[in-house]
């Protein structure tokens, strides 16, 4: 379960992350939704502890990123919006590193590989190099990088980005398992879409603040709107960042 308060950051006199307070629960996809810039992706990388945060606090399993920077990264997973894969290693030496460096047995790190290789279809590219890689092969081979030591609390910058329909399909799947195994889910996008298909709940953010907390039934009741869309549009009072 993740716990935000007041998080706040700036950069030089830019305010990137205003205020910001929500939670994230266990067994649930949590959605932060909003335009591009809106500080959606500063405030996940507070939460895996790459930026501190200027004030406020975060609550990762009962553990502060300021304190227990090592700790929560093992039980965290975390795919970034860069993916950041290493070019001239195949998938599977991407995927066994990261298991390494969890401390993870080579066995465990087999057998992980085998369960993640099957459950994300990987099969024909496992050992190829990454060099070349499509975007939804890249997005594969990071969600299995970031899971390969079964992290409870799973983080995930716009993952979708650049998916063909079969390879986004395929991550909602993924995802939904993930809730269905008891996990907490941050899923970052601007994508209306994928909110409406995977969120139970759904923090959406403009200008680094929070414009509206709460289930899409409840975002939908509270602006008298018909769809999420329009929902979103009124609640952050502005048809800028509407990119899907």
């Amino acid at each position: 379960m993740i716990i935000v308060k007041n998080l706040r950051k700036s950069f030089g006199d830019v305010r990137a992350v205003n205020g910001v307070s929500f939670q994230a629960r266990d067994g649930e996809i949590t959605g932060l939704l909003g335009p591009n810039g809106a500080g959606k992706t500063t405030t996940l990388r507070m939460l895996y502890s790459l930026l501190p945060p200027d004030e406020g606090e975060i609550l990762i399993d009962g553990l502060d990123p300021r304190r227990d920077a090592m700790e929560i990264k093992r039980t965290l997973g975390v795919v970034p919006d860069n993916r950041g894969l290493y070019s001239r290693l195949t998938a599977r030496e991407n995927i066994a590193y990261y298991g390494e460096l969890h401390g993870l047995s080579r066995r465990q790190i087999d057998e992980r590989i085998g369960q993640l290789v099957t459950t994300l279809d990987m099969a024909d590219f496992i050992d190829r190099r990454t060099e070349g890689f499509s975007q939804g092969q890249r997005v594969k081979v990071a969600i299995a990088r970031a899971m390969v030591h079964e992290p409870q609390t799973v983080l995930l910058d716009e993952p979708s980005n650049g998916l063909d329909v079969m390879s986004t399909r395929a991550l909602r799947d993924y995802v939904r398992g993930l809730r269905s195994a008891g996990r907490s889910v941050v899923l970052s996008t601007h994508i209306m879409q994928e909110v409406a298909a995977l969120c139970d709940r759904i923090v959406i953010i403009a200008k680094g603040e929070v414009a509206a907390d709460g289930t899409a039934a409840e975002l939908l009741a509270r602006t008298g709107c018909d769809s999420l869309e329009d929902a979103f549009v009124r609640l952050i009072g502005s048809e800028e960042g509407l990119l899907a």
